[in-house]
């Protein structure tokens, strides 16, 4: 008995260091970091997978970058076989990728639209005619906006824990003093404890508190504070995307997003209300809500479920996609649910 306990032991700590070491480190041979120039300096692209396939177009949430927001999700086992089938086109806001020197004091970072106009170079550089777009929070919102003023060149969203709507005065009032901050005196304890809530949302120590140390390090670390302040002013500044949900059959084009829309967030997200939101102002017939249990960051506390509604979310959208895994447990529940 104490040897066979001995070995529960020993493999939940292996377990535990697999989740810590998802590293936040640009440490992924096979993908290729390109500077993109548009009319607002340049972008930080980063290319993951052959281009010959289908163009998946990522962008970040505030704090985060392609590595901190996405490089583990992409590098689970069962995304790995997604890659097979797909490139994917890692999109990094102005000054918010790894090692980024603090932008010039005269640098007028671009509003949300204007983010949102940006990736029209990285669609021209790259050659690409539509793309699929994953989103998270405001790299979510950023990538409505490109849908809604080009629905021409985005094929689907995943989009998650996205607001649709402009910032309420809590969330101004603290995002504010967090900007605020970030420019005087760097990464406080009260920014990064703002920071952890915005992405974890609630009980984050209880529920998994080796990857939460991952990320309040790499925050404290790796983040140009200045750089994530203009960020953040530019966010709080963000327009109502101005979506509206017509039940009338005659409707007019452009009242809210016309292609597959997959719309998901954490059930302990401070941000499932938004997401609520967001759903009654899209079309039902091409839209899905999903809300995962147990957890606020969606792609690092439950990627095997994220990775399997995207698998299903794509081949809703015609694409053969290969997998060498067998489905997971709880792939008849979210099947359920997308479109």
């Amino acid at each position: 008995m104490p040897s066979d306990s001995m070995d529960d032991i020993e493999l939940k700590n292996i377990q535990m260091q697999m989740a810590s070491s998802r590293s936040l480190s640009r440490d992924d041979p096979t993908i290729e970091e390109i500077r993109v120039e548009t009319d607002r300096g340049c972008l930080l692209v980063a290319v993951q997978g052959s281009r010959n396939k289908p163009a998946i177009l990522t962008y970040h949430d505030l704090g985060l970058n392609y590595i901190s927001c996405f490089q583990a999700f992409f590098n689970f086992s069962e995304m790995r076989a997604l890659l097979e089938n797909f490139c994917v086109y890692h999109v990094n806001a102005p000054g918010q990728e790894e090692g980024a020197v603090p932008l010039p004091e005269d640098y007028e970072y671009p509003t949300m639209d204007e983010l949102a106009a940006q990736l029209n170079f990285v669609l021209s550089h790259f050659g690409l005619r539509s793309v699929i777009g994953l989103g998270v929070g405001a790299g979510g919102n950023v990538l409505a906006r490109l849908a809604l003023g080009h629905p021409d060149k985005v094929e689907a969203l995943c989009l998650i824990n996205v607001v649709s709507t402009q910032a309420g005065w809590i969330e101004w009032g603290y995002q504010k003093l967090n900007a605020r901050y970030l420019k005087s005196r760097g990464m406080t304890q009260g920014v990064l404890d703002y920071l952890m809530w915005h992405h974890f949302g609630r009980g984050t120590e209880e529920r998994n508190h080796d990857l939460v140390q991952v990320y309040r390090s790499y925050f404290e670390r790796c983040v140009q504070p200045g750089n994530l302040a203009r960020f953040i002013d530019s966010y709080i500044r963000r327009t109502d995307l101005n979506m509206t949900r017509c039940t009338d059959a005659n409707r007019k084009e452009g009242l809210t997003l016309s292609m597959p829309v997959m719309n998901i967030t954490g059930a302990l997200s401070p941000h499932v209300d938004d997401t609520v939101t967001l759903n009654s102002r899209l079309d039902p017939t091409n839209s899905s809500w999903m809300k995962i249990s147990d957890c606020g960051m969606v792609l690092e506390e439950q990627p095997s479920k994220i990775s399997e509604a995207l698998r299903l979310f794509l081949q809703g959208l015609g694409y053969a996609v290969r997998v060498g895994r067998k489905r997971i447990s709880t792939s008849s529940s979210v099947e359920g649910k997308c479109t």
